[in-house]
């Protein structure tokens, strides 16, 4: 980022809504890259191949979220939250986009992000000093991505015919069935994902799931609503939001989950979206209050308050210590990425 002001760069993109906001999408946009599979028109007949069909859905697509944000900005002041962030400390904007065209961010070792955009169907890089570029295109709605501490790097896509494919270092399909179903059949919306360094990929779609390295997917948990989710950085337990609380699993070494139990309770008002770790094991959940922290043990530390409800979180830029989110304005359907300085250091070495 540059030292000498605040970037902002609009793109004008028209399309469908988020995730939590099942807008209709303009007539002549029911069905290809760029809607997600609850609006699009082939949907129905992809579910009548179902074994195990969807359970009927809700208002929110299993997103978990609460209500949209009013329009506009909010006032809010930044308090010290001890070895995290300090007092005065303002959010500034980076980059603003027209459209559903930015979530599931994450850092890259040149200390700029990778943005997910759902209308487009591109993955764009946002460099530190505020440029972009299109490094990936065609991603069928892509709309979280995830990178393991090997390297690979996977999007979840939310069209029809879901999947999680992974992007790099090859291009090629992951998963997009569990038990010879469609992944559709599940129901809601492919939400969130989190990359293991055994080359699966856990995800959350109104529950949790793990997609193994050959593609084979298993579900997990009980009485869960699921959307941000997150593995620790030793790998051995992994966190899930679940409305206004947190789930623990602990992760077996074939993947497989066990012992879910509820880690740390929310607080500040709204349900936990997206999620990132700092190196010194801090957990940070996004809402519409702003970023929530919670310390290692579980116990809550503080809410570092936005202008506007948020959706995804991660560190990056010099040293780890911008922390950026994306922001979400769905009465103008506009999304930004703000950043904020930091005392607390994101991990080096994983890209959330």
């Amino acid at each position: 980022m540059k030292a000498t002001g605040v970037l902002t760069i609009i793109i004008g993109v028209l399309g469908a809504a988020p995730a939590w906001c099942q807008i209709q999408p303009p007539a002549g946009q029911r069905s290809g890259p760029g809607v997600q599979a609850a609006q699009d028109s082939r949907e129905p007949d992809v579910l009548k191949t179902c074994k195990v069909p969807p359970a009927p859905r809700g208002g929110r697509g299993g997103a978990g979220r609460g209500p949209a944000p009013a329009a506009g900005p909010r006032d809010y002041m930044v308090t010290e939250i001890p070895g995290v962030i300090a007092a005065g400390q303002q959010w500034k904007d980076i980059w603003q986009v027209d459209g559903n065209n930015a979530d599931g961010i994450i850092a890259t070792k040149d200390n700029g992000l990778l943005i997910a955009q759902n209308d487009k169907s591109d993955v764009v890089k946002l460099e530190s000093n505020g440029k972009t570029s299109v490094v990936y295109s065609d991603t069928n709605t892509g709309g979280s991505l995830a990178m393991n501490s090997k390297g690979a790097l996977f999007v979840a896509n939310r069209g029809l015919n879901a999947s999680v494919d992974q992007l790099a270092p090859k291009r090629k399909l992951l998963a997009n069935k569990m038990n010879g179903d469609s992944l559709d059949c599940i129901g809601g919306v492919l939400n969130d994902i989190s990359a293991d360094s055994k080359g699966g990929v856990y995800f959350t779609m109104g529950g949790v799931f793990y997609a193994d390295s050959k593609g084979t997917v298993t579900r997990y948990g009980e009485n869960l609503t699921t959307n941000g989710i997150v593995l620790s950085a030793d790998e051995k337990h992994l966190f899930v939001t679940n409305g206004p609380t947190i789930a623990e699993f602990d992760v077996q070494k074939d993947g497989s989950l066990t012992n879910q139990h509820e880690f740390a309770k929310l607080e500040g008002g709204g349900n936990g979206d997206g999620s990132t770790f700092d190196s010194a094991g801090r957990l940070y959940v996004t809402s519409n209050a702003g970023v929530q922290v919670i310390g290692p043990d579980g116990k809550y530390l503080g809410l570092v308050p936005t202008p506007r409800g948020l959706i995804s979180v991660a560190f990056s830029g010099p040293d780890r210590k911008m922390l950026y989110v994306v922001s979400r304005e769905n009465a103008t359907n506009k999304d930004w990425i703000i950043g904020i300085q930091m005392i607390a250091q994101g991990p080096k070495g994983r890209a959330k």
